[in-house]
């Protein structure tokens, strides 16, 4: 890290430089240019017609001065005073919707900090709340948030180090919105843009209407990719009910061989106002090529009757297939990097609205089981077989099935219980050596939001993998399936004595790439001993808990922003079973035979019996 000089040093400076704490709106400042490109940096711009554009509490010297961080100069950098609420923020010179800004840090980064826009420099909106940072560079995408205003800024809750806080880069990327037009334009440009499930953050809607698209129509830049699935759409509000005559779609390879341009007036009940005819469906379908040979192609749909109203949506109907190699062929999601709407009308007005808040309130239980009765309450709990309601998944090595050998009431506890058996498990997926039990709540008692939380006493060993957690009760749509369904995993285990995980599922953020933690036990706790799982699920984000003790929080504004979609708002169900090897433990251990993540040692263990999860009770809490 280059040296420092000692805040006493440069005290004068300090106060030289440092704003009121007020944050009160300076004067205004020339406008940075209003027909940016998409890829504009805004606070670049905007420090380039006027220097004094880019402000802060304070610097560490006149050579880290608040404008450098937003120079273009990815090796000159801001460097704060060592305050933990020191700020900087950028005068873009006019209101745009922000659609991304990226912190370059330096090894002085902030551990907690927040992103904040505001149209007069005085009143301030959070769209990005980092509570774990680790430094490097971060890009906070603002979909599907409303973020417009003038002026952003980066405020500091807690600094990494014992240093300030330094940033190589403040970058802002956005642009102006459409306003009403009564002579034919764009009606779509840097509007609000809407669809179901996408791949990741950074193919989210927003990019359809951002003005931004690559001449060779190849380049992974500024697009929307849907997930894998062909019926998908992705639309526009234009603010007000408008007078629409053409639309063009610039598409990347992945396009769309059938499709329908729909409107709407409430962005619910849509009318078809233009499809491709079954020549030109005919004709797309035949080009089939390689990814790497495969480019876009730019659709520009002149609608035979102008049609009137406030949303435009492109609905998907069926997806360009490629040689996978060839002469074999596969689909991916559609992937569109502009959607404009031509016509009059529409209005500046469009926002995205608010995202939902946690209602408050007082919980109360909605769902409790302790396991005091002779046997499971079927009326409380579905038991899953492996081949009727699942098929093997995660390479495990068991079949799930309903018998009281593997899943009981026993001295006031739920008993999940893993047995071997070499060959003598017939499914329809199979003949498997190992039985186990699973549960869950599903058709019995879905729910969105609340406490969840459960008392268990799990095995330890290689590849013995219990596991605590919710499933989304879409997951059987296949319109959504998973990932898009959501998973939250309350607690994982999969052998180790001293930690468990904890992870969010969804799209872009699945598998071993999920949003997760692991906690080790405090004070030479173990995982065969009782402790109480829990996370607290409201429409804000996840909180899970290991005996009370806080070992995640994920909030819906940093997973979206960074990761995906948030697709948590929805009815999910519980599930409690005990799987043996597999995917995660494999991970790990390293293990591939005799089977695949459980080692000969376990597969031991089984046979002479007792490896089995204990669950005290189960308890659902939710805020009437």
């Amino acid at each position: 890290m280059p040296s420092r000089t000692t805040l006493a040093a440069t005290t004068a400076a300090l106060i030289a430089l440092a704003a009121p704490m007020a944050f009160a709106a300076p004067a205004p400042r020339p406008a940075a240019a209003q027909a940016a490109a998409w890829d504009t940096d805004r606070a670049a711009a905007a420090h380039a017609a006027d220097p004094g554009s880019v402000t802060a509490s304070g610097s560490e010297n006149d050579a880290t001065a608040p404008g450098n961080a937003a120079d273009g100069d990815g090796t000159t950098r801001w460097s704060s005073n060592a305050a933990d609420d020191a700020w900087i923020r950028v005068d873009l010179g006019s209101v745009i919707r922000v659609s991304r800004v990226t912190l370059d840090w330096e090894a002085a980064y902030g551990k907690k900090y927040v992103l904040e826009v505001s149209r007069n420099g005085t009143d301030w909106t959070t769209f990005y709340t980092e509570d774990d940072g680790t430094g490097g560079s971060v890009t906070a995408h603002t979909y599907p948030q409303e973020v417009t205003g003038r002026y952003v800024r980066m405020r500091g809750i807690q600094r990494a180090t014992a240093w300030g806080y330094s940033l190589y880069s403040f970058k802002v990327y956005g642009g102006e919105q459409a306003g009403a037009s009564a002579t034919r334009a764009n009606l779509a440009l840097n509007h609000p843009a809407y669809g179901d499930l996408y791949q990741h953050a950074g193919n989210s809607p927003a990019f359809v209407t951002d003005g931004g698209w690559p001449a060779d129509l190849k380049a992974d830049q500024s697009r929307w990719s849907s997930d894998w699935n062909a019926n998908r759409w992705v639309g526009v509000d234009l603010g007000a009910t408008s007078t629409i005559d053409s639309v063009d779609l610039y598409w990347e390879a992945a396009y769309a061989v059938d499709y329908r341009i729909q409107v709407s007036d409430d962005n619910r009940t849509w009318r078809t106002v233009y499809q491709p005819s079954a020549a030109d469906v005919a004709a797309r379908r035949a080009d089939v090529k390689a990814p790497g040979d495969a480019v876009g192609r730019h659709d520009t749909v002149t609608l035979p009757t102008p049609a009137t109203g406030r949303y435009v949506r492109m609905l998907g109907v069926e997806r360009r297939s490629f040689y996978n190699p060839a002469p074999s062929t596969a689909q991916f999601g559609y992937s569109l990097y502009e959607f404009q709407v031509w016509g009059t009308g529409g209005s500046a007005d469009a926002a995205y609205p608010a995202l939902p808040k946690d209602p408050g309130g007082a919980y109360s239980t909605t769902f409790f089981d302790d396991f005091t009765g002779s046997g499971l309450d079927r009326s409380k709990w579905r038991v899953v077989r492996t081949g009727t309601e699942m098929g093997p998944v995660n390479g495990e090595s068991q079949a799930y099935v309903d018998s009281p050998d593997n899943i009981r009431t026993e001295n006031g506890s739920l008993v999940l219980e893993s047995k071997y058996c070499k060959g003598c498990t017939p499914t329809p997926n199979g003949t498997f050596d190992f039985t186990s039990g699973r549960v869950d709540t599903n058709t019995k008692f879905d729910f969105t939001y609340g406490k969840v939380s459960a008392r268990m006493k799990l095995p330890v060993g290689d590849g013995f993998w219990p596991a605590f957690w919710l499933l989304g009760s879409n997951v059987d749509d296949p319109d959504v399936s998973w990932p898009g369904s959501g998973e939250t995993d309350i607690m994982e285990n999969i052998g180790y004595g001293d930690w468990t995980s904890s992870a969010l599922h969804g799209p872009g953020y699945s598998a071993d790439g999920n949003i997760g933690k692991q906690q080790t036990y405090p004070g030479g706790g173990r995982a065969d001993e009782w402790h109480t799982y829990g996370v607290e699920w409201t429409p804000e984000g996840m909180t899970f808990t290991v005996d009370d003790r806080v070992v995640q929080t994920t909030s819906r504004q940093k997973l979206e922003s960074t990761r995906g979609q948030w697709v948590f708002d929805h009815n999910q169900y519980v599930i409690l079973n005990l799987a043996l090897g597999g995917a995660y433990p494999a991970g790990w251990n390293q293990v591939t035979q005799p089977y695949w993540g459980l080692p000969q040692s376990s597969v031991d263990r089984v046979a002479q019996g007792g490896i089995k999860a204990e669950i005290d009770w189960v308890r659902v809490e939710q805020k009437k």
